[in-house]
């Protein structure tokens, strides 16, 4: 009987939600003009992603005079490490689609809905020096050190982010201030030749398995550390990276 690989890696979907929720920078990109900074982004299980512009934009107008076909247009967004690394990047996402303007009448209404899954101090610009568009999704393309992959607007509403991701910055900034010594054994799964020399950070983590950030004399090299089963819970987590890391994180991190 064939046996089937265990999966150690989330799927291109659950990246590009994992992505857009961590990123704290976006731009809404129209044909022919420069792109626009977004004040606020928030990509919904639907299938769209909502972003607030500023009002007295050009994009604002174009979106406007488009009507009901709406523009083709791209937001790009930027995942940065909570860390202070070298390089801060960790993913690039690219949503493809038609961006439409939202009627003045239902921007406060949609606003209040961003909200309740994304409260952000921007929101309160909604109808003053910001307004809400909606993009709808065609297709996304998520770019990590690992390469490119895309995804459909079916295959997104058919994933969410990481059951982890909203606590994940908390995570790495308290490993990387306090355990320096998970992390050391973490690296021992590291080529020996890839440690010398090298500075090793926690840059990600996820239900599946830790990611590692190598910062070596002449590059950066990202290192994936699979878990044994993916994590369905805090508890569960906990002791897949104590197994990584051959010692009681768990104990450790309640005791600091």
């Amino acid at each position: 009987m064939a046996h089937t690989a265990p999966v150690v890696t989330p799927n291109t979907g659950e990246r590009v939600h994992s992505a857009c929720a961590h990123a704290e920078s976006a731009v809404l990109a129209l044909p022919g003009l420069d792109p626009v900074p977004t004040s606020v982004h928030l990509l919904r299980q639907c299938g769209d992603i909502v972003v607030a512009v500023p009002t007295n934009s050009t994009a604002t107008a174009l979106v406007k005079g488009c009507g009901a076909s709406g523009s083709p247009a791209v937001i790009e967004l930027t995942d940065h490490a909570p860390l202070p690394l070298r390089e801060p990047v960790r993913a690039l996402v690219w949503l493809r689609g038609w961006v439409h303007a939202v009627p003045p009448h239902a921007q406060r209404a949609l606003a209040t809905a961003v909200a309740e899954d994304h409260p952000h101090p921007a929101l309160l610009d909604i109808g003053h020096s910001a307004t809400l568009l909606r993009l709808v999704v065609d297709s996304a393309v998520v770019a990590d050190t690992s390469g490119a992959d895309s995804v459909t607007r079916e295959q997104l509403r058919q994933t969410r982010p990481d059951p982890f991701c909203a606590l994940e910055a908390a995570w790495l900034q308290h490993l990387h201030a306090d355990h320096a010594d998970v992390i050391d054994q973490l690296a021992r799964h590291l080529p020996p030749g890839l440690r010398r020399g090298a500075l090793i950070h926690p840059l990600a983590i996820d239900r599946y398995g830790v990611t590692l950030r190598v910062e070596g004399i002449e590059a950066d090299h990202d290192i994936r550390l699979p878990f044994h089963a993916p994590a369905d819970d805090i508890e569960s987590l906990s002791r897949a990276v104590q197994t990584l890391a051959g010692a009681s994180f768990h104990d450790k991190a309640h005791r600091s």
